[in-house]
């Protein structure tokens, strides 16, 4: 049964604890833009010859879900560690909560939440232990009991990290990242490994994270992930942004559809294409399933049926859908998507 998000803020009230941002450190425009959690302008990281990141420039406002996706390689996690202040850039630059995560990294620690790939813990801690451990270095942290319901974990809070499944593991790296009621969390593939229902968790949480305030970026390869939490997508190849704007914008850009049915495979689609308008494409990604591409009307939903009709079959499961979000990613990208 999934655990209710409603219960303890998830909110960052750090700055109502006591903690403020002394204005000289802030740039002007920061000050100015005070809805806005992070702002990287033109960001360049190399390792030798390879720019990991390239030109990079992103704006997350506060209260609101960034999704970055990309392929293996792109510079997702390079990103996100830049951002985190984990690593400084060789160009551009960044702002977190109006500060510099490197220079001002120990006072801006206290305000972010980070969930790296692989977890982070220590190999024998037990589950209860390591967040209570994460807890105590906050000034006003969610109550832990709380978050390992909300989390799943209640029932393995005495088994130590080694022995937890993969799904677990990401889990307990997420509680860890939001126990200190962090302003803005960076969550690094936080489904990786998960089943259905401990996905189902963690996009519950982001919601809750998001509806008290928080501004969350986080990479995913999942393009339902993305299309279900983010506000804003940006999609970056080798380094570089090649796209971004809401879910729906993407998919609206190029007005394109689908007309999507079923039917026996094999079936000729060069004679179906002929039978078509001009401009229109017939494909079968997989076999028995076929997209016709192209703006959908009533004559050419005809079409298609008569077509199938004068082949001896039948059209099942007819319907027509806008572009997703996985057709955007691949025709910008060129790569299949992979975990």
């Amino acid at each position: 049964m999934t655990k209710s998000t409603s219960a303890p803020s998830c909110s960052a009230p750090l700055a109502r604890a006591g903690r403020s941002v002394e204005s000289s450190a802030v740039s002007p425009s920061t000050r100015s833009d005070a809805a806005v959690a992070l702002h990287a302008k033109g960001l360049v990281k190399r390792y030798g010859r390879v720019s990991a990141v390239d030109g990079m420039s992103l704006r997350l406002p506060k209260a609101s879900v960034l999704a970055l996706l990309g392929p293996n390689g792109a510079g997702k996690t390079t990103t996100i560690e830049l951002c985190a202040g984990f690593q400084r850039p060789d160009a551009g630059e960044v702002r977190v909560l109006g500060l510099d995560p490197v220079a001002d990294g120990e006072r801006l620690r206290a305000r972010i939440g980070v969930m790296p790939q692989g977890g982070g813990a220590y190999p024998g801690v037990r589950v209860g232990e390591m967040l209570r451990l994460i807890a105590a270095c906050s000034a006003r942290p969610l109550p832990v009991g709380w978050l390992l319901e909300v989390l799943g974990l209640t029932s393995c809070a005495r088994i130590p990290y080694k022995r937890l499944s993969g799904g677990q593991q990401q889990r307990l790296a997420l509680a860890c990242a939001v126990v200190g009621r962090p302003e803005l969390a960076f969550l690094d593939e936080p489904t990786a490994g998960m089943d259905p229902q401990g996905r189902r968790l963690v996009w519950e949480l982001i919601g809750a994270l998001r509806r008290d305030g928080v501004a969350v970026l986080l990479t995913t390869h999942l393009m339902d992930e993305a299309e279900a939490l983010a506000d804003q997508v940006v999609i970056i190849d080798s380094g570089r942004v090649v796209a971004q704007g809401s879910p729906a914008a993407l998919t609206a850009r190029s007005g394109e559809q689908q007309l999507c049915f079923r039917a026996p495979p094999g079936m000729d689609l060069v004679a179906l294409a002929e039978a078509l308008p001009s401009g229109y494409r017939a494909e079968e990604p997989m076999a028995g399933n076929y997209l016709v591409r192209g703006q959908m009307t009533p004559k050419v939903l005809s079409t298609v049926t008569s077509w199938c009709a004068d082949q001896g079959v039948l059209a099942d499961e007819v319907r027509v859908a806008r572009r997703s979000l996985e057709d955007v990613f691949l025709d910008l990208t060129g790569h299949e998507l992979r975990s």
